[in-house]
């Protein structure tokens, strides 16, 4: 399951990324393998996506998301 299948107040564990590229952007803003993510709210149109994670929010296209496998 990826974050981007998530709905607003499901949480989720960052398992591992599919995309090298992106999964250093994203672990430079605090989405780190073992980290808790939850959905805090989806845009209207689906896009973009806020989370929480490492206690803050953050917001993620759909596309960003869909690279962030969970457990």
């Amino acid at each position: 399951m990826t974050l981007s299948e998530l709905v607003p107040g499901q949480m989720g564990i960052v398992k591992e990324f599919t995309d090298l590229e992106m999964s250093v952007k994203l672990m430079e803003m605090g989405c780190l393998p073992g980290e808790q993510v939850t959905v805090a709210r989806i845009a209207p149109m689906g896009d973009p996506i806020a989370i929480n994670v490492s206690g803050y929010q953050l917001s993620l296209r759909k596309f960003e998301a869909s690279t962030i496998v969970l457990q």
